[in-house]
């Protein structure tokens, strides 16, 4: 039996920019062994299997896996995913916009979808839980090893270390510039020392953006074995904890640009919302663009 595919862009609206993701479109029959299976064989940082959503008020079920493992959430899959169905939706004359859930195993994740043409649409998704602290950062010193880089170069207008999820674990490392992010490089010798050496953590190094640039902050994500990611969505959603603990916004909607991906040819922008509410953080969004690259077939039971 053949399967069919399709091979996204996200976080971009162009081909050959923003992160790869995979999505099968008919995973009924598929068992995670199968599953992962498949993820190696795309080799991606993520693919996705569409199954039927246990409720039936819901669009899909999501079930997410990297090469190496399945994954309770992750932001390019789902806003992939989404901007994917709602192209669908409109292939099949049902408009442009689009609003549903998709079930993950961290939640209902409540997707809001602009197609634009036919091949390119805007999707959101609200987060199905908001970013907690966890645990404590190493020491800068360390960080900074790990990185390649000075000591110096860690912090920036109150921002320092910390650890933060909303759904997968990130160490966030504020760097004082654009520069000293550039320049930052995996030192797998000096890794664990830095960020824990328990299932390849991964940082998220983030600058501010530069002026003029649209962006509030430019951002890297290194891991053990991955290597660089070129957008990483979920990271963006536990960033907004690091927001909230170094600069709150003020109380009502704002809207965070995060450039992430120029350092391997991949650039993408990554679109964080935040509704602040009594000065805590009431619910977040993460947004972006997405374009089907190509589609085709899988030959697999």
């Amino acid at each position: 039996m053949s399967r069919l595919y399709v091979i996204l862009n996200v976080f971009a609206d162009r081909p050959l920019a923003g992160n790869p993701l995979a999505v099968v479109l008919d995973a009924q029959g598929l068992d995670a062994g199968g599953m992962q299976a498949i993820a190696r064989e795309f080799n991606l940082s993520e693919t996705v299997f569409l199954l039927p959503a246990e409720d039936e008020a819901r669009k899909a079920r999501l079930r997410i896996f990297t090469p190496e493992r399945e994954l309770p959430f992750a932001g390019h899959p789902t806003v992939g995913t989404a901007a994917l169905l709602g192209l669908m939706d409109a292939a099949a004359g049902k408009g442009r916009l689009h609003a549903f859930e998709l079930e993950e195993p961290v939640g209902a994740l409540p997707c809001d979808v602009e197609v634009l043409d036919r091949r390119r649409a805007f999707a959101s998704f609200a987060l199905a839980r908001l970013p907690q602290p966890a645990g404590e950062a190493r020491a800068p010193e360390a960080i900074a090893a790990a990185l390649g880089l000075d000591p110096d170069d860690i912090g920036f207008d109150g921002h320092a270390p910390s650890r933060f999820e909303a759904g997968n674990p990130f160490t966030f490392v504020p760097l004082k510039s654009c520069d000293a992010l550039a320049r930052a490089v995996l030192r797998h010798d000096l890794w664990d020392a830095g960020f824990g050496g328990e299932g390849r953590p991964s940082a998220y190094l983030y600058a501010r953006g530069e002026a003029g640039s649209g962006f509030a902050f430019r951002a890297r994500m290194l891991r053990p074995g991955l290597g660089e990611d070129p957008a990483t969505g979920s990271a963006v959603a536990a960033l907004a904890g690091a927001i909230m603990a170094f600069e709150p916004p003020a109380d009502g909607a704002h809207a965070i640009r995060v450039g992430q991906g120029d350092e391997i040819g991949r650039p993408s922008v990554i679109e964080l919302g935040l509704k602040v509410r009594g000065g805590a953080l009431a619910s977040a969004t993460i947004g972006g663009f997405a374009v089907v690259a190509a589609e085709g077939s899988l030959f697999v039971k």
